[in-house]
């Protein structure tokens, strides 16, 4: 009786010509993959954009980066002045702050960040923008540019999340300065309609305790403060009241070198212009002096 003859399999080739085999097809999968991103070009902008193409992220530079004069912001200059303050600590090599910018919509708070990159860029200030859901790359942000000299301004605008969102985490880690993403020349700065950064619901009420005189939030509370109690510094914004919103519309109006700009036509005018919008802040003041000047020197041709 013959012995029964093992079929050829791959079992039975040498290990040497299986590591071969697995290094061709692992070969032909790199050649279908994306090629490495470039390497920034530092030089081309102060401001860069964090931006993900077949899966691969990459710094691109802004190279129209919106200019702000910081004393052209009015009616925060108790903002302007502790993220100042906080920002020169940071440019100088000082110990300084994550920063959350939270309040109204339209009262200056992403103008501030924007306006203290253009103040202090000569003395090597960056800022790299990074939006909600490319939150999870931030440590790869951040070791692409630890060994670099500039103090880089991370910033995240309009920034809230939902319930089990996975750039909710990340921005813990990176908040918390984990080994993986600990770095001495880059800090956070989010803008927020959310203190909390979260939604906050009803329900969330009937979790509180009493322990003697005292009231504890319960979980979901404390879960959703955990995170804003990450940033060192909050700094909270507010709607103006009508005085301190006409005198921002002359402001702008001066800037726009219209004639007559303290007129009560004028000011009827910007009120109504508030009334329509829902909001009297510095970005609806800013719009009506626009639209104001324009049609005044639009009438001119006339």
């Amino acid at each position: 009786m013959k012995k029964h003859q093992m079929p050829h399999t791959d079992a039975a080739l040498p290990l040497a010509d299986l590591a071969s085999r697995a290094e061709a097809v692992l070969a032909r999968l790199e050649q279908l993959l994306p090629p490495p991103a470039p390497a920034p070009d530092w030089k081309a902008s102060i401001a860069f954009r964090w931006r993900k193409k077949s899966g691969r992220g990459a710094l691109e530079p802004i190279h129209q980066v919106h200019r702000i004069d910081l004393r052209a912001l009015q009616g925060i200059d108790d903002q302007k002045a502790l993220v100042e303050r906080n920002t020169r600590q940071f440019v100088d090599g000082l110990p300084a702050n994550n920063v959350l910018l939270t309040g109204a919509r339209g009262t200056g708070k992403s103008s501030l960040v924007k306006a203290l990159l253009n103040k202090y860029a000569a003395r090597g200030l960056r800022l790299i923008e990074v939006e909600k859901r490319d939150l999870t790359d931030l440590p790869d942000i951040v070791e692409l540019i630890h060994a670099r000299p500039e103090r880089y301004i991370l910033y995240c605008d309009d920034l809230s999340f939902e319930a089990d969102e996975p750039g909710y985490k990340a921005l813990k880690v990176v908040l918390d300065g984990s080994v993986a993403a600990a770095s001495e020349n880059c800090l956070i700065y989010a803008t927020s309609n959310r203190r909390h950064l979260m939604p906050e619901f009803m329900q969330e009420n009937l979790e509180y305790r009493h322990v003697g005189e005292e009231i504890h939030p319960g979980e979901t509370s404390e879960e959703k403060i955990s995170l804003s109690e990450r940033f060192g510094l909050w700094v909270s914004f507010y709607p103006f009241d009508q005085d301190e919103y006409l005198r921002i519309v002359h402001v702008w109006l001066d800037h726009f070198k219209v004639p007559a700009g303290r007129s009560a036509e004028v000011e009827h005018a910007a009120l109504q212009w508030a009334l329509l919008r829902g909001s009297r802040s510095g970005r609806v003041a800013w719009q009506f002096a626009r639209d104001w000047a324009g049609r005044t020197r639009l009438s001119r041709r006339k």
